[in-house]
């Protein structure tokens, strides 16, 4: 005789009778919980915060350098604030949303009850991490409004290059990758507290004081690090510099018309994607499986 299995009510709280549902309808189910709860936490007021008052700094420097002297371009403009800025907004947004988001489990003894359901351990870690991109990407989009509207303001409403929308392509898939390897970390522990230190420590100047020593010291191109990745987010608003490989002198639009030249050795185009691709792949792959070998008690 065939057994019916529980499955997950609509409220995800108690079961009903019916088929389970597959690992990709598990995954979407939890993730559109888990993306609403980050609506209603605190998590996301700070986020929202870190963004308006990094949105409101940059707009108040604009104002009051009248424009800071990067109105001679929209390249000029965008390659340098959206570069530049969008990148904090992952590393936070990453901090935030995903540095706990499996440790927690293990501390608050939540995946001791959800293990009970007939969920598969593999769709709530998927759930999880993309309820963390969406929470993330909302403050991306957040960031990327406020500086079109600093842009509309300074260089007309229809100033907007087509390299933005590829560097804003590029700075969603490096937030892919770091999520990835956030997540890796955040099933390393068990402690919600010693995952985003951990991920706070290395994101936030760990990765880019190894990188400097390594090519300072060792002199060898720090291909293995995540951070030497994200350079190609403003790169791609000088892509002729950033196809040549080995240090090389770069050109770059500066403010009131001068042009800047800097010696560079950062990854091409090519290698900075196949490098986040490589690492959302790895760090997301792994990260399961260390949440899949982990016990709940």
């Amino acid at each position: 005789m065939t057994t019916v299995e529980p499955s997950l009510s609509p409220e995800g709280s108690a079961p009903i009778l019916g088929e389970v549902p597959g690992l990709f309808t598990q995954a979407v189910l939890l993730s559109r919980y888990q993306f609403r709860d980050y609506l209603r936490s605190r998590r996301f007021v700070l986020m929202m915060a870190i963004v308006a008052v990094i949105g409101a700094l940059l707009s108040f420097v604009l104002y009051d350098f009248n424009g800071a002297g990067l109105t001679s371009s929209a390249g000029a403009f965008y390659g340098t604030l959206w570069a530049g800025g969008v990148t904090v907004v992952i590393i936070f947004a990453g901090i935030i949303f995903g540095g706990d988001a499996i440790a927690g489990e293990f501390q608050n003894k939540t995946g001791y009850f959800l293990m009970g359901l007939p969920v598969q351990r593999s769709s709530v870690y998927v759930g999880k991490y993309l309820a963390a991109f969406t929470a993330s990407l909302v403050a991306v989009v957040f960031y990327f409004l406020i500086l079109i509207a600093n842009g509309a303001h300074y260089l007309g409403a229809g100033a907007l290059p087509y390299a933005l929308w590829e560097s804003f392509a590029v700075a969603l898939l490096y937030l892919l990758a770091l999520l990835g390897s956030v997540f890796l970390f955040s099933s390393m522990f068990k402690n919600s507290l010693y995952a985003v230190l951990v991920v706070a420590v290395l994101f936030l100047f760990g990765f880019t004081v190894l990188q400097d020593l390594i090519s300072g010291l060792v002199h060898v191109t720090p291909w293995f690090i995540l951070t030497y990745a994200d350079s190609i987010i403003g790169g791609v608003f000088n892509a002729t510099c950033m196809t040549m490989v080995g240090p090389h002198t770069c050109t770059t639009p500066g403010p009131r018309g001068t042009v800047i030249t800097t010696m560079v050795d950062n990854a091409t185009i090519p290698e900075g994607v196949a490098i986040m691709i490589a690492y959302f792949a790895i760090t997301a792959i792994v990260g399961l499986i260390l949440f899949e070998r982990e016990e709940f008690t």
